[in-house]
């Protein structure tokens, strides 16, 4: 191994080790990818990941600056080939390698840069752009890692990767509503009012939700073996919050963070390495 070998491996080690510390129901997930899959996924997720944090977390910093200084950062070293910051390395070493389209990252950026903004009384399109960027075009650029470049197969499956995507996103917002209303003055969803937050709105956002989980569970059906175990673990997981969300009352959405407990994340876990192992997954 050679020193520029030894540098990608590090930089590969780095976006497991931010993968491993920011989600371990995620990386618990991620053991399911097959080992060709595995490291390209926790490169997405840690270059996403760290953009999450900036404009969610480090509220003592100028955040507009940081982004800005990490999206140069990060085009530079997709046009050089080679960047000190490892997250970024990696990413664009898998962006390279699976042919992630640049659309997809710019698309990311963008709904990232409108967190830095006013998140309030959203229009359905803006809606919908931020749920585009935020999570859809993630899940497109996982997809395309799990076709490997095949272009028919993607397209195949874009819209279902899309809808999942969509329903991951849209939970977290409803999970999130305390924090992103109280503390982050975030309102996402279209024509609700979360000082008057009803059981009605609450509903017809569930039922949103639940048009798109009915649409993505077509699409993980079609995925290979080799992505397939771990998509479905995720959706398991998201489905399992979903049901505790539908249980619980508006009001209390908007005081506390409904959460999966550890032992019911075992429990998913477990489930799916026995359907491995039986071939019923």
């Amino acid at each position: 191994m050679n020193n520029l070998e030894i540098f990608n491996n590090v930089c590969s080690l780095s976006s497991k080790m931010v993968t491993e510390k920011y989600s371990t129901s995620f990386s618990r997930a991620s053991t399911l990818f097959q080992p060709e899959i595995r490291q390209h996924i926790y490169n997405i997720y840690g270059f996403v990941r760290f953009v999450d944090e900036i404009v969610d977390t480090f509220h003592d910093f100028d955040k507009a600056d940081l982004l800005d200084d990490f999206e140069r950062t990060y085009r530079s070293g997709l046009q050089k080939g080679i960047s000190l910051n490892p997250v970024i390395q990696s990413f664009c070493t898998t962006q390279k390698e699976k042919n992630i389209p640049q659309h997809l990252v710019d698309a990311f950026l963008l709904s990232m840069k409108m967190d830095l903004g006013q998140i309030k009384d959203l229009n359905s399109d803006k809606y919908n752009e931020y749920i585009y960027g935020s999570a859809e075009a993630v899940g497109l650029m996982c997809l395309q890692v799990f076709v490997n470049g095949n272009v028919e197969e993607y397209e195949k499956m874009k819209p279902y990767a899309q809808s999942l995507g969509a329903a991951f996103q849209k939970i977290n917002f409803l999970r999130d509503i305390s924090a992103d209303f109280n503390d982050l003055n975030r309102t996402y969803f279209p024509n609700v009012d979360f000082r008057s937050f009803s059981i009605s709105d609450k509903k017809e956002i569930e039922n949103d939700i639940a048009k798109d989980f009915a649409h993505a569970i077509t699409g993980i059906k079609m995925l290979p073996i080799s992505s397939r175990l771990a998509v479905f673990m995720a959706y398991k997981y998201y489905l399992n919050l979903f049901k505790k969300i539908r249980k619980t009352k508006p009001e209390l959405l908007l005081s506390k963070r409904i959460r999966v407990s550890n032992a019911r994340k075992i429990y998913l876990f477990g489930e799916m390495i026995v359907n491995k192992n039986l071939n019923l997954v």
